[in-house]
């Protein structure tokens, strides 16, 4: 967890009225932990979350740390590779539960212990695994998401090797599989998500993921338009799946998202404002109770 200098005292400090903290969640890809981002990519993202005003969280990937937790020998599913879903399949089921860990228990973590994310200020990313994460996970509810944007995403996880292996053995179909899939929730919408002006994915054209057709970002976009969901897909010359992409434009991730939580907490603070009622004291001289 990242948190701007000026708040740091709703980490230090005890108290009951703490300020709200915007919060960016940062969803990681496959074989990733909560270290990888803050490593590789953090230096600059912290830098733009404090000039930004806004927290930064870093959840898992998976649940890990148990020797109940099932795994297999591969990268792609088990440990690492969570893919932000609740599994109803065993043995994944009693463990595999990262799409409420992710929209529920972190969130009333931040809220209660730090008041971070309050009034549902917060935005979310990711890569890859994450970038499936963030895109399905803010689509499926927008009213809890302020902004959404993904790094070389999982598009259209039900068309992808990934996906289908995935879902698979987390649900026991790839049919169940299509309420967490980006592309196939927008080819469900008539009309573009009111609470999202724009969806930002930056794109690598060198990445190795993209011919092997593991992401499928132009699904997504055709999908989209479809239904008029305003999505601006970067394809980023000559850059790969790595961390190195992420870094070099996690900054305008960090301040599209500022950008739009500065503007929603002014919409929640002249909200609570206007519910306070200055009729009766409206044009009266203020009279000291001290004297």
């Amino acid at each position: 967890l990242f948190v701007p200098s000026r708040y740091v005292t709703n980490i230090t400090e005890k108290s009951d009225n703490k300020t709200n903290v915007p919060v960016i969640f940062w969803l990681s890809g496959l074989t990733c932990d909560d270290t990888n981002f803050a490593q590789k990519a953090g230096a600059r993202a912290f830098l733009a979350g404090e000039k930004e005003g806004v927290a930064i969280v870093m959840p898992d990937t998976s649940p890990r740390g148990d020797n109940s937790v099932p795994n297999v020998d591969s990268y792609d599913l088990g440990i690492g590779a969570g893919f932000y879903v609740n599994a109803t399949k065993a043995p994944y089921s009693t463990h595999y539960h990262m799409y409420n860990y992710v929209t529920i228990e972190l969130p009333n973590l931040l809220k209660e212990h730090f008041s971070i994310g309050k009034d549902n200020l917060r935005s979310i990313t990711g890569h890859s695994m994450g970038g499936h994460g963030a895109l399905t996970i803010a689509i499926k509810d927008p009213s809890n998401w302020v902004s959404v944007s993904a790094f070389s995403p999982i598009c259209n996880p039900t068309n992808c090797p990934w996906g289908k292996k995935a879902f698979e053995n987390y649900f026991g179909s790839v049919e169940i599989g299509k309420a967490h899939d980006a592309t196939d929730l927008l080819s469900e919408r008539s009309t573009p998500i009111a609470e999202f002006d724009d969806i930002l994915i930056d794109q690598g054209d060198a990445d190795n993921f993209l011919t092997e057709k593991q992401l499928l970002p132009e699904n997504l976009v055709e999908a989209a338009g479809r239904c008029g969901q305003k999505v601006t897909l970067r394809m980023q010359k000559g850059y790969d799946h790595s961390y190195f992409f992420i870094a070099s434009f996690i900054e305008d991730h960090v301040s599209f998202h500022g950008k739009r939580l500065q503007k929603r907490s002014a919409q929640i603070l002249a909200s609570k404002a206007a519910a306070y009622d200055f009729a009766s004291t409206a044009g009266k001289p203020i009279t000291c109770q001290a004297m």
